[in-house]
């Protein structure tokens, strides 16, 4: 009699990319320098080229393993919002370090996980219900952002301010 073992259902986190794997291991031996691989802005092109796909199969392996309420669904829109593609990228990372240690580690991961979802969705906010239904709006604050006015262009120096002796301190 043969018994089904019912953990063979769990998928394996996805691995990055070898040029990324590559990258966080020179990193580590200090043969290059350069960014931590979770700033995606300051990356060389090269490098953020191979994230979409990882980072994506990602989402997916997070929504799979974790999504049980529709509020920790990673929406699909995900690389349209800035703010969770940086926390995403964060994660993936977090999550490869947490697993490369001690069990502890992968207990503080999970804990982290809680905080990532709460994040995400006070970045969604109201949008979020739409966006993981495939309905993204592209910037809800787009209204709140256009009140800022324009940066100030800087004040050419007049003859007047560069010959101006400084004020001395009142005592």
């Amino acid at each position: 009699m043969s018994v089904d073992n019912p953990l063979v259902r769990l998928a394996a986190f996805p691995d990055p990319p070898s040029l990324i794997a590559t990258y966080v291991a020179e990193l580590a031996t200090e043969e290059v320098t350069g960014p931590v691989p979770w700033d995606l802005g300051a990356l060389p092109s090269k490098l953020v080229a191979e994230m979409p796909g990882w980072l994506d199969e990602v989402c997916r392996w997070l929504n799979e393993t974790y999504a049980w309420q529709p509020q920790d669904v990673i929406p699909p829109c995900w690389p349209q919002h800035d703010r969770i593609v940086y926390e995403v990228a964060a994660f993936a990372f977090a999550r490869i370090d947490a697993y490369g240690d001690t069990a502890g580690s992968a207990i503080i991961w999970h804990e982290q996980y809680a905080r990532f979802v709460t994040r995400m969705n006070n970045s969604l906010g109201k949008a979020g219900d739409d966006c993981r239904v495939g309905k993204h709006e592209a910037r809800p604050s787009r209204f709140a952002l256009a009140a800022w006015p324009p940066r100030p262009s800087p004040a050419p120096e007049s003859a007047e301010t560069a010959d101006a002796e400084p004020v001395e301190e009142l005592l």
